[in-house]
């Protein structure tokens, strides 16, 4: 009886082994190919070129240039206006006011300018600050994903070893196992 037994562990691990080595080979090659598309994927900073689109802003100089050219337009007008009414020393006089009003008014025009340039500066430097900030990002989530990726691969190479290991040992197993029972149910027909 425990012949039979032994010839049965010995069939079953033969019988056995042959089909996991089938399913180990096509598991194995399943393996190999998606590892490799996954070793392969390619990881990409999203953010790597962006471009400042505030460094290129320009000054609105439309305004100051039209206030700058009624301004002369008005100050010709009280200049001719008052020219007969006024005398040569009234209109010196005049002349010198008017004068004094109008690079008051281009001063303030420069001011205008002077603001919007610095405000789009500001603008430019936010912006260049922020794109470095998310290039960076962008960087340090590669390496990440890269670390990650080895870890995974390293844990899939492990599992792999661990099963075909231990497939291998239990066929062994039921092999010695029945090559011990017929042993056993031999010596003990000769001892018997």
């Amino acid at each position: 009886m425990m012949g039979i037994g032994g010839l049965a562990n010995i069939a079953g691990g033969i019988i056995g082994g042959r089909a996991r080595r089938e399913e180990q080979r096509a598991a194995r090659a399943q393996m190999q190919e998606r590892m490799a598309a996954y070793e392969n994927m390619q990881f990409e900073n999203p953010y790597a070129n962006m471009q400042n689109t505030m460094e290129d802003l320009t000054v609105n100089q439309q305004q100051a240039q039209f206030l700058a050219q009624q301004q002369q337009q008005g100050l010709a007008n009280t200049m001719g206006a008052m020219s007969g009414a006024a005398g040569g020393s009234g209109i010196a006089a005049l002349a010198q006011a008017m004068a004094n009003q109008q690079s008051q008014n281009m001063q303030q025009a420069s001011a205008s300018i002077g603001q919007q340039e610095a405000r789009n500066q500001m603008a430019a430097a936010q912006q260049g600050a922020q794109i470095q900030q998310l290039q960076a990002q962008g960087e340090a989530d590669i390496q990440a994903r890269e670390q990650a990726r080895t870890e995974t691969l390293l844990g899939m190479s492990q599992s792999r070893l661990a099963a075909a290991n231990q497939a291998r040992q239990q066929a062994t197993e039921q092999l010695i196992g029945g090559v011990g029972q017929i042993a056993g149910a031999a010596a003990g027909a000769f001892g018997g």
